[in-house]
Parts: structure tokens; C-alpha cells; sequence
């Protein structure tokens, strides 16, 4: 079906957080050691070439044009210029964000699995037609980091702090801390 996510997609992810807390984004470039651009939403999914367009890549080998199965292992491959990294959490969130209970901030990776799985995303939708287990283009899904079995949910947390950026993105142990920041919609690149 026409509808149906696979591995080698290109998307946007739109947050819900109010109902638009706007597109994961590439923006900057990062200083934590490994990093390669920071993460941040933006009002739209193409703020700048690439920067919110991201391939689905398969983190259990399974080939390009399969189908993505709630549940399954994915990397999500930035194509700013071709190849803005892998999304990837990095350090600590910042003290404002950890009041909201945050772990880690966001921000993209020159290659997979930086860190122990640090840039695998476990994909859970939350509900599709038909009830198959497979995850489609307009679905909702939340996004399970892995990092030591326990990376966070990635959410907005916070007012972006750079030029186009919307809101700051972290990864946080509860679903749906608040307003839908951990729900992302996937939309077709």
C-alpha cells in the first residue's frame, strides 16, 4: 500500500505539542564531542535545504523498502546537505528542561550509534488502519530512545534559542509529560 512507511522514506516530523509544535530540524552546529548539528523544531518542515527532511534507516538490517512495524528499531538519517547525521542524544538537558523531569539533549551525530545505541529510536504509532502493525504516513508515533535501555521519549521542552528555531528538543522518561510534546506526526518529504 501506497500509505505504508518504509526503510529509505524521507519525512517530516511534526510535533503535537498544542497541536503544532513544528518539524524536527537540523539547525547549527553542535559542541558536544560526536555531535554534529544541533535539533531544534521549526515553524516549517523546510526551513532550510534538508535540515527537516529525515530517511528512515532500518537499526535491525532490514532491507530498504520494507515496511516499518510498530515497535521496530530505526535510526532517523538527516539530509541537510546530503547528510546532516544521524538524531542522537548527547549530555544532559539543560537544568530548565530537567525540572520537567528531561534526560538528555538532542542533537545529530556524525555516525550510527555514537554512544551504547545513542542514535537508535524504538517507533511506537500509536493507533493505524487497518490494525496491522504497520506505521503510515499521517500516523502518530512516539519515539523511545535506547541508550542504555533508557534514553527518554524524544519532546519539545522549552523555547528554542537560535535563529528558526521553535522549541528546544530533549528526550524525557514520560509519555506525554504534557500538551502532546512527546507525539510526533509523520508526514511525507
Amino acid at each position: 500500500m501506497a500509505n505504508e512507511l518504509h526503510y529509505g522514506d524521507r519525512i517530516h516530523l511534526q510535533n503535537l505539542f498544542q497541536g503544532d509544535g513544528g518539524y524536527l530540524d537540523s539547525n547549527g552546529n553542535a559542541t558536544a564531542p560526536g555531535a554534529k548539528f544541533n535539533v531544534y523544531t521549526a515553524a516549517t518542515p523546510n526551513r532550510g535545504e534538508g535540515t527537516g527532511t529525515w530517511e528512515i534507516v532500518s537499526g535491525s538490517c532490514a532491507a530498504t523498502g520494507a515496511p516499518v512495524k510498530s515497535g521496530d528499531i530505526i535510526y532517523l538519517r538527516n539530509l541537510y546537505n546530503g547528510n546532516g547525521g544521524y538524531l542522537d542524544i548527547n549530555g544532559g538537558a539543560n537544568p530548565g528542561q530537567k525540572n520537567a523531569g528531561s534526560l538528555y539533549d538532542v542533537t545529530t551525530a556524525w555516525g550510527k550509534d555514537r554512544d551504547e545505541n545513542s542514535s537508535r529510536w524504538q517507533i511506537f504509532d500509536q493507533t493505524t488502519s487497518p490494525l496491522d502493525g504497520l506505521v503510515r504516513f499521517n500516523d502518530t508515533v512516539l519515539l523511545w530512545n535506547t541508550f542504555k535501555g533508557r534514553g527518554g521519549f524524544l519532546e519539545t521542552n522549552g523555547n528554542g534559542t537560535v535563529a528558526g528555531a521553535r522549541y528546544e528538543v530533549d528526550t524525557n522518561p514520560y509519555f506525554n509529560r504534557a500538551a502532546d510534546v512527546t507525539l510526533w506526526k509523520i508526514l511525507r518529504a
